[in-house]
């Protein structure tokens, strides 16, 4: 890599991790963790260390301390964490064998009804000996192994191809369904309430985990909510655990290191519902640069597009060689009623678990903190509520928040009833809650004010249909994609909405202790192991099958959303909503190798020598091995112009078939008003299994908004391989 592609790579990570270095280690003398990435994994990894000790006491000559060097990666590919100065950074950087420097961030977590939803019932066929030797990898918080989610009665001896190993720190111990687990903590002290080891504390990683590959439990619930089956996607795979995530984050050295083992342990796919709050170049971004090692070795990474919508460009999960997930509603959604004294009834959002009971009303407003005002105390935020005045009573919030602020401002009030104008996903709170809708807040404020003494029951949770499921949540990150805008992001949507899946019983629910073995949790941290577990059903019956081609399989069955309730149209639920029983015979798929991602590589500014390191082979950046961004073998179709430019874009793909007998597909175009999109051949004959056949697709024309959708289906009459085409002006 030239040494200006360096520069730009290091600090495009320093600008990004400014605003999180409170939250990264830094020593009195002003070293921070950097990551020191290096490509492929060495010929003999077991020189790695001394290899990359040589490379420090160059830089840092006598004062070198073989304690700086925090971890080495060498199991799967070639790198270290270190404590280093900016300006020793920026020398490691500029020396041989190095593909990027960049400091260690700390990612974020993105935190049943949805099978059946998804038309995957209990009763559908699996390959029950292929699924169980089947392993994913869960990258998360932990996970909490007395969980009846991963009880291994009836399971045999984990698959001979298995390298892992389990830590048994804190009483944690594996069974014949969690086979591995293992934790990282590198160069930093574990935070207070953390426990060492793989076992969960959190909640999250045993949720996540419990909705790829959980075993199946009837009865489970949250208090009554929720009643069913739980049950994973594949649940006879089996599950190995790697903590990354503690109460302080994610950080890249960790997530780097559970990479390099899952790798080289031998699980089959990798679940990661964690990300980034920014968008980074690929080899200074931890998430992409382990994925693409596993995409080496036939591991696909299905990985959470984060939480920051629903604004355009807010999701960091960017990698063509991950499947990065929305998520989107079910058609289950949870209500709580609220009765003010007049018998005025209004519907709220919430999970609420807590009793009916009937409590004093009071407003905000009127019960002023000292030192504040009404006009901030109506928010009931920042400590504004006088504590006095609140215990007993539910408090009325002109705003909504997480469960955290209870604590810092309603503590000992009987109940809260919140506004906000999204209310398409509910949340836990420590104690009975509503969020209503503000014509309905404005009404309660109302009545409050006409009676001496006003009161209201909040009720407890109850379901109703939502008949406009499936639908991107406000939540869910959006792309475009800051890293390679023509490559759409997110590739898919998968129900990550009000969610019941296993819980430690040691983690809080809504903020508080409450000793479940189930919770109801929302997030892209939700659709992510959904979207795993149906890869992994695919893989169970298609096994040869490459990453891409699984991933296409997904993307290219999964059914339209309509853009009138996601106006970012591709951007919020990227090809569509996963169908599961569809994506098993595609028919076609857009199939894509190490070779197709080189070429991306080269013409995304990488040369030969930086690709050399990455790959390990001798992989050229040629004229003629420099792919054009629209020439990637994506199951998608993306295009960035100006504003009412008049454009003339053409993409080459290649189709293979994964149907055993010959066939011929047909293009049929969709495209609006100023749209002409044509394709060239628009008839493929395939002779079969294996078969490849390449087109042209080229698009003319103009557009006025931010968004124009049209879409690409090949057809045989039996299978619709559909690929949107998506022109954006958010350039």
């Amino acid at each position: 890599m030239s040494s200006s592609l360096i520069f730009k790579l290091f600090f495009f990570s320093l600008f990004f991790s400014n605003r999180l270095a409170s939250r990264l280690d830094s020593d009195d003398d002003g070293k921070n963790i950097y990551i020191v990435y290096m490509g492929r994994k060495l010929e003999d990894p077991d020189s790695a260390h001394l290899h990359h000790r040589a490379m420090l006491e160059q830089v840092v000559g006598s004062t070198f301390a073989p304690e700086s060097v925090l971890h080495t990666y060498k199991r799967s590919f070639n790198g270290f964490a270190v404590k280093l100065t900016e300006e020793e950074a920026e020398k490691i950087a500029s020396m041989e064998g190095v593909v990027s420097v960049f400091l260690n961030e700390m990612n974020e977590l993105h935190t049943t009804r949805s099978w059946d939803f998804l038309g995957f019932p209990l009763t559908v066929p699996r390959r029950s000996q292929v699924e169980s030797n089947i392993v994913v990898g869960v990258l998360d918080t932990g996970i909490w192994p007395e969980s009846p989610s991963f009880d291994d009665e009836g399971f045999s001896p984990p698959p001979p191809k298995w390298k892992g190993t389990c830590e048994t720190s804190n009483n944690f111990r594996c069974n014949r369904k969690i086979i591995g687990a293992r934790s990282y903590h590198i160069g930093r002290p574990i935070s207070p309430g953390d426990v060492n080891g793989p076992r969960d504390t959190n909640g999250h990683g045993t949720h996540t985990a419990s909705t790829a590959a959980g075993g199946l439990v009837s009865q489970a619930n949250l208090y009554g909510l929720g009643l069913g089956t739980a049950r994973g996607g594949v649940p006879l795979a089996r599950i190995a655990a790697y903590k990354v995530c503690w109460n302080d984050g994610c950080s890249d050295t960790d997530i780097l290191a559970a990479y390099d083992d899952a790798i080289a342990d031998g699980v089959d796919i990798i679940s990661l519902s964690v990300g980034g709050a920014n968008p980074r170049h690929y080899f200074v971004d931890a998430i992409a640069i382990g994925s693409f090692h596993a995409v080496e070795r036939g591991i696909l990474t299905s990985n959470s597009a984060g939480n920051g919508g629903p604004n355009f460009f807010t999701t960091a999960s960017l990698s063509p060689w991950l499947l990065s997930v929305a998520a989107s509603t079910m058609d289950r959604k949870f209500v709580t009623q609220v009765q003010i004294g007049n018998g005025q009834s209004f519907q709220g959002v919430s999970i609420n678990t807590f009793d009916n009971q009937y409590y004093p009303l009071v407003s905000g407003r009127d019960i002023p903190n000292t030192g504040f005002d009404k006009s901030t105390s109506r928010f009931c935020t920042d400590k504004s509520v006088n504590p006095n005045l609140l215990k007993g009573k539910i408090v009325v919030c002109e705003a909504s928040f997480g469960p955290h602020e209870f604590f810092k401002s309603l503590d000992g009030a009987a109940g809260v009833l919140m506004t906000s104008n999204t209310r398409d996903y509910a949340d836990s709170y420590p104690l009975p809650s509503s969020v209503l809708d503000p014509n309905d807040l404005l009404a309660t404020l109302r009545y409050i004010y006409s009676i001496r003494s006003p009161g209201a029951t909040i009720f407890k949770s109850t379901t109703i249909l939502n008949a406009s499921a499936p639908v991107v949540v406000s939540f869910s990150s959006r792309g475009p994609n800051r890293a390679t805008k023509d490559v759409i992001k997110p590739d898919i949507s998968g129900p990550g909405v009000e969610i019941l899946a296993a819980w430690p019983s040691v983690a809080p629910v809504g903020g508080i202790r409450r000793n479940t073995l189930f919770n109801i949790i929302s997030g892209t941290s939700m659709s992510c192991p959904h979207i795993t577990g149906i890869a992994t059903y695919v893989k169970t019956y298609n096994p040869t099958w490459s990453p891409a081609a699984i991933k296409s399989a997904l993307m290219t069955t999964a059914s339209p959303m309509n853009a009138r309730f996601n106006p970012q149209a591709e951007f919020a639920y990227g090809s569509g909503h996963v169908n599961p029983l569809k994506a098993v015979r595609p028919g076609l798929v857009y199939d894509a190798n190490e070779s197709d991602y080189v070429k991306f590589l080269c013409g995304q500014g990488y040369n030969t020598q930086a690709v050399r390191r990455i790959t390990g082979d001798y992989s050229a950046c040629t004229s003629g091995n420099t792919g054009r961004v629209w020439d990637l073998n994506y199951p998608s179709f993306g295009l960035s112009v100006s504003p009412s430019q008049t454009f003339n874009q053409y993409f080459n793909r290649t189709l293979t078939s994964v149907a055993p007998q010959a066939s011929t597909y047909r293009a049929m175009i969709s495209a609006p008003q100023g749209l002409t999109i044509s394709v060239n051949p628009n008839v493929l004959s395939f002779n079969g299994l294996g078969d490849r056949k390449s087109f042209t697709l080229t698009v003319r024309g103009s557009i006025k908004g931010f968004v124009v959708s049209a879409s690409l289906v090949w057809s045989d009459g039996v299978h619709y391989v559909r690929s949107p085409i998506t022109i954006t002006s958010l350039v």
